[in-house]
């Protein structure tokens, strides 16, 4: 059986961290912790669990950090999670057969990261990450935020899922921030740089600024696809809440340049045909979601809804403005199938029912 070094960075996390250590166990040879200021209970909390806690001096840079921190590995494979992240018992389990079953031959395990889930606690976003990697000085972190490490070698996708579930919500401007000071020290940005730097303009609700971001990252010739596929999706949405009809169409469709429509993509061109009562084609953008090809492991992010409910949600509204109303009640009976509790559902079933009789 291989080992295994589970490498942190942490500051202010005595309520997370136990949790998160906790749904390791047996899987963690040795655990490394790194502070990085904590003026809590932090270095305590994680003094139950290891005695290898290390101090390193905040400068801006979470490459840095997890460098260092992967420095004191000793195992023959490090793996990295944030003090917010849970690995559930059902998770673990998986996690722990992997373990007994990898061999050395594998470089890099991806592991999918579920940042947001629906009402009901079903994932509804996710990526797969670089989560466990060898440890033999060849696996570096870049990036002073949105770090990351990039896989090569043999590379193995598991379907084992890391849940990201924050208990508090700290440092929304950080990021931003740092960004910002790159740009301010002329710093030139790589293209997963300028990327995320819309990114973060863009949930800031900057839309003239995140559009001009995302248009300079997609002006580059490099960057990895699923990216700028994203980004597409991103200036499309800049462009909307800029009153930019045609625009956001046109941001769109020039990610279809790039590979075959997303979900996530025809969802959004669904909406805005919706949006603009062009219902025959927003029946046929959303039924193109339908049918699409889920592409968890080309790294690129998966929103669950846009695989079934949203489109079915789609369709619905559309063929109720367009008078087929038995054919909207049944496309809102199948995404029920996917959100069987869902409002919305609810909601359509009573309109129907109470004006349609169905």
């Amino acid at each position: 059986m291989v080992t295994i070094s589970l490498c942190m960075i942490v500051k202010d996390e005595e309520k997370t961290l136990p949790r998160c250590l906790s749904g390791v166990d047996g899987i963690a040879d040795e655990i490394i912790i790194v502070d990085t200021g904590s003026t809590d209970r932090t270095k305590r909390e994680a003094a139950a669990f290891t005695d290898q806690i290390y101090d390193f001096a905040w400068r801006d840079d979470f490459a840095a950090a997890r460098n260092y921190a992967f420095s004191k590995a000793s195992m023959e494979y490090c793996m990295w999670l944030d003090a917010d992240d849970v690995i559930e018992e059902r998770e673990r389990e998986k996690l722990l057969n992997l373990k007994a079953e990898l061999t050395d031959d594998t470089d890099v395990v991806m592991l999918r990261y579920v940042t947001a889930c629906d009402e009901e606690g079903n994932p509804s976003f996710s990526f797969y990450r670089e989560r466990i990697v060898k440890n033999d000085g060849r696996f570096v972190w870049k990036g002073r935020v949105h770090e990351a490490i990039t896989p090569a070698g043999n590379i193995l996708y598991a379907d084992i899922s890391v849940r990201h579930q924050k208990r508090r919500h700290t440092g929304s401007d950080r990021n931003l921030r740092i960004y910002e000071s790159m740009l301010k020290a002329q710093e030139a940005f790589g293209p997963r740089e300028q990327f995320y730097y819309g990114r973060e303009l863009y949930d800031h609700g900057r839309w003239e600024d995140a559009a001009r971001a995302l248009l300079a990252f997609l002006e580059r010739e490099e960057g990895f696809l699923e990216n700028r596929i994203d980004a597409c999706r991103l200036l499309g949405a800049c462009r909307k809440r800029l009153g930019d009809g045609q625009g956001a169409f046109a941001a769109l469709f020039w990610s279809f340049c790039y590979d075959v429509p997303r979900a996530e993509v025809c969802c959004d061109l669904g909406g805005l045909f919706l949006e603009a009562n062009l219902t025959v084609q927003a029946v046929y953008w959303y039924e193109r979601a339908l049918g699409a090809a889920k592409r968890e492991a080309s790294g690129g992010f998966v929103e669950e809804d846009c695989y079934g409910y949203r489109p079915c949600i789609g369709l619905c509204i559309a063929y109720d403005r367009m008078g087929d109303h038995a054919r909207a009640f049944r496309y809102n009976e199948k995404a029920a199938t996917y959100k069987p509790g869902d409002k919305y559902v609810r909601a359509n079933r009573r309109y129907f029912r109470e004006k349609w009789g169905l």
